[in-house]
């Protein structure tokens, strides 16, 4: 994902996997990949890893969650684990505490996603930049239930990180309903975990035609 593809006034829509049963989750992830709305998919499977055998457990749930991706023709990046997305071929997004980017670069190949959590801070951004990372990640913008802890950052601390010359992801308590208050600021990508991923399957692909409504809205970046 190249800053071209990721720049224009419209947003696109990156969803992360949740802690659901595995075939649960296959589930709800064929409904919203399937509805051909989704941009990027990252796979954190925060309980899974917790398991006595969770890189193992990972690798072959990740496997599966990939050829899936393939299939919709959607890529793929793995939470904190270059190791894992380099035996996959897939992406990686990072942690500020889960990597070097320069790692990832030497380890992944050239077309792959690199991400960078840079929460609100715009140094972290321009860092982010200049090692050569995909995008760089701001959050938190709302209240979140998957990380009510996080810091929410201001309208403006999200609008100069928009100005560093590298696409920008926000995360945080987002909803198709709640997006239009970052209206006019030049988003790339918008991260969503709970207002998708927490319904049942059933309601997955209706939400993300909501999302699609939502972000057809968007204004014209005034940055």
């Amino acid at each position: 994902m190249n800053q071209s593809s990721t720049s224009s006034a419209i947003p696109k829509l990156y969803l992360l996997t949740n802690d659901d049963e595995f075939e649960l989750l296959y589930q709800k992830l064929d409904a919203a990949l399937s509805t051909g709305l989704i941009a990027l998919l990252q796979i954190r499977r925060k309980q899974t890893l917790s398991l006595p055998d969770g890189h193992i457990t990972l690798y072959e749930e990740a496997k599966q969650i990939v050829k899936l991706a393939k299939a919709h023709d959607v890529p793929v990046v793995m939470n904190d684990d270059i190791a894992i997305a380099a035996k996959l071929g897939i992406g990686v997004h990072l942690g500020q505490g889960d990597g070097k980017i320069g790692d990832a670069l030497q380890s992944l190949e050239s077309t792959q996603i690199i991400g960078r959590t840079c929460h609100g801070n715009i140094e972290l951004v321009k860092e982010a930049k200049d090692d050569g990372a995909s995008y760089a990640a701001m959050g938190a913008i709302f209240n979140s239930t998957t990380k009510p802890n996080a810091d929410i950052i201001s309208r403006q601390k999200l609008i100069e990180g928009c100005q560093q010359d590298i696409p920008i992801c926000v995360i945080g308590g987002l909803t198709a309903e709640n997006i239009s208050e970052l209206a006019g600021i030049p988003i790339a990508l918008m991260a969503v975990v709970g207002d998708i991923m927490d319904l049942p399957v059933e309601k997955i692909a209706e939400r993300c035609y909501q999302w699609q409504q939502a972000l057809s809205k968007w204004k014209t970046p005034a940055v």
